[in-house]
């Protein structure tokens, strides 16, 4: 064979072996959403790689198929050609020397670029590798067979196929992902998290415990309770009677000045039961995505939430469903309720009733929040029993320390990454 021939059909066997490898690389890792996005702006290109993503499979078999093809044809032709020139010595020569040029030229090179601009490269090679599939097919089809048969003689079936992950964890690890190596900002991460999280958080998770809910005695005096409405910051109050489990109405503050404007000011002429809106109880397991389309179909910002037992638990507003999505929101009727202390040696004083939703958000923190609500539950999660005032724990990477106590409940508690505690310490 003629040096040159041989010599050009070496050198389009390596370039094909790179585009396949190339091409394989870069379909695997190419951006589904962003191929997506380009296909809606009426890219053929970018639908072209949709489609042969849809195969996967026949996809990958038809780069391996070409890959192997030609990295063969490539060998056996460099091998008969020195063997002819140098003799027998020639196949070593000819393995060596196909080793380096195919891992170079044909593997490492073209990856490389692939990995690095996989939609860029995607687009080019997609007309391609459309054709190469089309014209592979029907022995794509042979070696699927055979492979589904060996599968199915080793016990597994290809379409038996169970995720990991569900579609709401993979999509925020991905935005997680991208927030380690700085491409989303740690806010954007937490109100796409929060998004997310609508779907598994229950109202028990971000609701007002009854404990802290402001809630006034109807039969109280009339001009108490506008008394009681004005310093309240919020606009909406529980109304209750006989006991304060017994709510029977909820008051808008804006329909309490109405009623007091119509009496001319007169606070003894208000009557409260035309102006008490029926109260609205929601179970503590309905979730967050459930409750934020219940409020806007019935047009109301309030519910009040009850256990199993028709208990009240507490309360759920449409602010607190946002704010799991946009972080803390305040306006100038706020009480800002120091919940969170900064001290000087590292550690910081936390309430006992504070959210450990709201403290990782606002802390950066990760603590776990799946077993309980708040931290004070979470020492008590942890420690297995109700702790003395005083005591100390360490678990997930920090020391908490009970401050105060007040009979079963840890009101105040001394948090301090273990790092900046062992430092103290020294």
């Amino acid at each position: 064979m003629n040096i040159w021939v041989a010599a050009a059909i070496l050198f389009f066997c390596i370039l094909a072996s790179a585009l396949f490898s190339a091409s394989e690389t870069a379909m695997t890792a190419a951006s589904r959403a962003r191929m997506h996005a380009l296909e809606k702006q009426g890219g053929a290109r970018a639908a072209m790689v949709n489609r042969l993503l849809g195969g996967r499979d026949r996809l990958i078999g038809t780069m391996l198929l070409g890959n192997t093809l030609f990295n063969i044809g490539s060998s056996a032709l460099l091998t008969t050609v020195l063997v002819a020139a140098v003799g027998e010595s020639g196949a070593l020569y000819a393995t060596i020397a196909m080793t380096v040029l195919l891992l170079v030229f044909a593997e490492v090179l073209p990856k490389t670029i692939a990995i690095n601009y996989p939609d860029r490269t995607s687009l080019i090679v997609a007309p391609i590798v459309s054709v190469c599939v089309t014209v592979f097919g029907p022995i794509l089809y042979m070696v699927e067979a055979v492979v589904r048969g060996a599968l199915f003689l080793c016990g597994l079936r290809l379409d038996e196929k169970h995720a990991l992950l569900s579609p709401q964890e993979e999509l925020k690890s991905a935005v997680d992902l991208m927030h380690r190596e700085g491409g989303v900002a740690r806010a954007d991460r937490d109100m796409f998290g929060g998004l997310l999280d609508l779907k598994e958080l229950a109202v028990s998770d971000v609701m007002v415990h009854r404990t802290k809910m402001v809630a006034l005695d109807a039969d109280a005096p009339i001009a108490d309770l506008v008394r009681e409405v004005v310093a309240s910051p919020y606009t909406r109050v529980p109304l209750w009677r006989g006991t304060p489990d017994n709510i029977i109405g909820v008051l808008h503050a804006k329909d309490l000045l109405r009623a007091m404007s119509d009496a001319n000011g007169d606070a003894s002429q208000v009557r409260l039961e035309p102006i008490t809106v029926a109260p609205w109880f929601v179970p503590d397991t309905t979730t967050l995505e459930a409750q934020l389309q219940a409020f806007r179909k019935r047009k109301t910002h309030f519910a009040l939430v009850v256990d199993e037992y028709g208990d009240v638990q507490g309360l759920v507003t449409l602010e607190d469903i946002l704010e799991e999505i946009v972080g803390d929101i305040r306006d100038e009727h706020d009480v800002a309720v120091v919940g969170v202390r900064r001290q000087t040696d590292g550690s910081v004083i936390v309430e006992g009733s504070a959210p450990i939703r709201d403290l990782n958000r606002v802390m950066a923190w990760d603590l776990p929040d799946e077993e309980a609500t708040t931290i004070a539950g979470l020492v008590i999660h942890e420690a297995r029993a109700i702790p003395e005032q005083g005591q100390k724990f360490t678990f997930h990477g920090f020391r908490f320390e009970v401050l105060r106590k007040q009979r079963n409940r840890i009101t105040l508690l001394r948090l301090t990454p273990e790092q900046k505690a062992e430092g103290r310490e020294a």
